[in-house]
């Protein structure tokens, strides 16, 4: 049987109590299908641990996390650390540290989910982001000069790597030529004149090794409406690391809400760990309450089934997540119930074991 050392980094507001719900129904999948266990180890990083200790995590964290076959993060954030330091020294140190250069963020509409789209159909919303995750406007290039004068100025540089890009972009193709699906590329290229131009170009370079592969191409103003009045033209999208940030979320809100958004942040040459997470953040105005939607960290671990080979156990997740949805009786506040975080953890469990062993 294959162990899978999961390093657990709850993080803050709600982190631990949603990821105790997706730890229990990956544990469950591992008990129904008899083939793979999961050893979790649970770490007290996050914005807590700065507020004692200075740092976000230990200086040898990394060195640690190095250890483990995946990553699950839950939520950084606190109103007395500044975002730039919970993001930079947590998230975005591990994402950078273990060259997780694919963000993989599903937008599905599932049975049972709300849509504030007019006569969306289900089987109209079901997109696949992928995000380049290590460089672009997140680099963390630039400069501050003169600061605290009247002249002050700030440069924030994007950087966009061939290496960068081609890889993030070959990946794409590669997901869409093995779902049979098409590949739409979003930049902005007709103002950023440097980097966009690039992304472009490299995208129309690649596009001649996958002829097989439907391809279309959209500025980012235009791809935010269409995805709106039109999701049905996106199927497997690839984008630099601004945009996709920024659209996965309005992904997120045509599909369900925060509480059913996941995301993978993919090594995958498994060179490192991959983290997997809930995006939803840390919403402290809840924490503690025990009504947070543990929902999106029960895809993320569907999505680490998937990434482990074990897609079958990552589809059963995922069916038995709709299948409480559709129900509609054990729901979290969010969606309308009246339902506890442990309960609907229970039921997802329960759903998942009711579909019997592998």
């Amino acid at each position: 049987m294959k162990t899978y050392k999961i390093a657990v980094i709850p993080g803050d507001g709600v982190g631990p109590e949603v990821l105790k719900e997706g730890m229990k129904v990956l544990k469950q999948a591992a008990e129904c299908s008899g083939a793979f266990s999961f050893e979790d180890t649970w770490f007290p990083w996050g914005c807590g641990y700065y507020l004692e200790h200075g740092q976000m995590m230990p200086g040898d964290g990394i060195r640690i996390l190095e250890g483990f076959d995946a990553i699950y993060l839950g939520a950084v954030g606190d109103p007395r650390v500044p975002d730039h330091i919970s993001l930079w020294d947590l998230l975005l140190k591990i994402r950078k540290s273990f060259d997780q250069y694919v963000n993989l963020r599903p937008v599905k509409l599932l049975r049972g989910a709300p849509c504030p789209l007019k006569d969306a159909a289900r089987e109209d919303i079901h997109m696949t982001f992928i995000r380049e995750n290590s460089e672009g406007e997140y680099a963390g290039s630039g400069s501050w000069l003169f600061k605290g004068k009247p002249n002050e100025v700030v440069i924030q540089d994007g950087v966009f790597s061939r290496t960068g890009c081609e890889r993030i972009i070959r990946y794409a193709f590669e997901t869409a030529r093995k779902e049979k699906r098409s590949l739409t590329s979003i930049s902005k290229a007709n103002a950023l004149n440097y980097s966009m131009v690039f992304w472009d170009q490299i995208f129309q370079e690649l596009s001649a090794e996958y002829p097989d592969v439907e391809t279309h191409s959209y500025l980012v103003d235009a791809a935010s409406m269409f995805m709106v009045k039109d999701p049905s033209r996106f199927q497997v999208v690839v984008t630099s690391n601004l945009f996709g940030d920024i659209l996965t979320d309005l992904g997120a809100a045509i599909a369900g809400g925060m509480g059913l958004a996941a995301g993978a942040n993919l090594n995958p040459e498994r060179k490192y760990p991959s983290m997997f997470e809930p995006i939803h953040g840390s919403a402290p105005d809840i924490a503690g309450r025990g009504i947070a939607n543990p929902m999106a960290s029960v895809w993320a671990a569907s999505q680490m089934l998937d990434f482990f080979g074990h897609e079958d156990w990552g589809t059963r997740v995922l069916e038995a997540l709709e299948a409480v949805l559709e129900d509609g009786r054990i729901l979290t506040p969010d969606l309308g119930g009246t339902a506890s975080t442990s309960q609907v953890g229970d039921a997802i469990a329960r759903k998942l074991a009711e579909g019997g062993k592998g």
